[in-house]
């Protein structure tokens, strides 16, 4: 099993602080790598709305490669974070050229572009990115979008977050998700390391989809640009959100009758019987076998948990007026936000999805049972 930890604030903290809570539930992962996802950024980064922000490990001939790609496409480099790292990295993680953050203009001919292409066009950068480097192996492109940094390294969390100083101010952000990870693969990938994202939804979960190669399959098939990768079985899950939330429009509350739909008896007498009868039909391919727990982020900010009806997987929520976190386990909330009141911690059930809005000033529980607010 893996370890997941996330944090939603409603001002910026330090990514350390959600390293620091896998750190307790090391017991849990085993030190082969770490995952970070951040927006709702501080620091210069806010600044920079609008600016996709490129998140990747480079050797020193993909950087020029970078260059001249990013050059070539007329994108013009605004912001780059630069690292003075330790001369040796800590045990276990390879010594890399280049970590790179760095926010860009978009290129002049985009600006006049309606939203969706400008999306459409910032996605398909990273993945003519991401497909140059695998061919030479000269590039790890984990992100290209506005108001988005991640980061993803080998090796033990704590010893990777303190080598990356990820603890300084540039990094600070409101939403942070991060995965201590345990290896199940026979080689470890960074692009197999949670979490996973695509146009402002990432997600990350702990368990094994054992789903995954059907869904792969029909997610494949429709063609959808994005919809490729799937290094790791959780992956279907990022795009799964994507396809309930961006294509058909569906709020988060709905998420679960996709991936876990009600049985038809349980459906019945359910205010919204039909649409869910329908539902259910239409998107049978991408029903989930667990056991899973997801905790991700969608584009406005907002963060959420969900179970599978095996509920084998560990999975509670708790905070206070302005920061909420999710996590694997109490230990973990315990060392993040111990001043909380622990009575109104919440750990979801197999019909349940916790939510937390981006103003941090409650836990909201939907349950499948209950009624769907409008679909857009």
């Amino acid at each position: 099993m893996c370890r997941l930890f996330a944090l939603t604030s409603s001002e910026p903290v330090s990514p350390m602080r959600a390293v620091k809570a896998l750190d307790v539930m090391r017991e849990g992962h085993d030190g082969s790598g770490v995952g970070l996802f951040l927006t709702g950024l501080g620091g210069p980064f806010e600044e920079l709305s609008g600016c996709p922000i490129l998140s990747g490990i480079f050797t020193k001939n993909g950087e020029k490669r970078l260059v001249t790609y990013m050059s070539e496409h007329g994108f013009k480099l605004r912001h780059r974070l630069s690292w003075d790292l330790a001369e040796t990295p800590p045990e276990g993680t390879p010594r890399r050229d280049v970590y790179l953050v760095a926010a860009y203009d978009i290129p002049e001919d985009w600006r006049h572009l309606p939203q969706s292409e400008i999306e459409l066009r910032t996605m398909q950068t990273r993945l003519d990115l991401k497909h140059m480097g695998l061919d030479a192996e000269d590039m790890t492109v984990f992100s290209f979008w506005p108001d988005v940094i991640m980061l993803k390294e080998i090796g033990d969390p704590m010893h990777v977050g303190e080598y990356l100083q990820v603890d300084r101010e540039e990094l600070r952000a409101r939403q942070i998700l991060a995965q201590g990870r345990q290896n199940t693969n026979y080689a470890i990938n960074l692009y197999a390391c949670h979490p996973f994202f695509i146009q402002g939804i990432c997600t990350m979960t702990n368990g094994e989809n054992t789903a995954f190669i059907p869904i792969k399959e029909y997610l494949t098939g429709l063609g959808i640009p994005g919809y490729e990768g799937y290094h790791s079985d959780s992956e279907v899950f990022t795009h799964i959100l994507h396809y309930a939330t961006r294509r058909l429009g569906l709020p988060i509350e709905a998420y679960k009758h996709i991936i876990t739909p009600l049985s038809d008896e349980e459906m019945q007498g359910h205010e919204n019987a039909p649409f869910l009868a329908n539902l259910k039909t239409v998107c049978r391919k991408m029903i989930i076998d667990g056991p899973n727990c997801v905790i991700g982020c969608l584009p406005d900010k907002t963060m959420f948990m969900v179970q599978d009806r095996k509920k084998l997987r560990p999975g509670v929520v708790g905070g206070a007026n302005g920061i909420y976190a999710f996590s694997s386990e109490i230990c973990g909330l315990d060392a993040a936000i111990p001043e909380r009141d622990k009575t109104a911690d919440f750990q979801p059930m197999h019909l349940d999805t916790a939510i937390v809005t981006p103003d941090c000033q409650e836990l909201k529980i939907c349950r499948q049972t209950q009624s769907l607010p409008p679909v857009r």
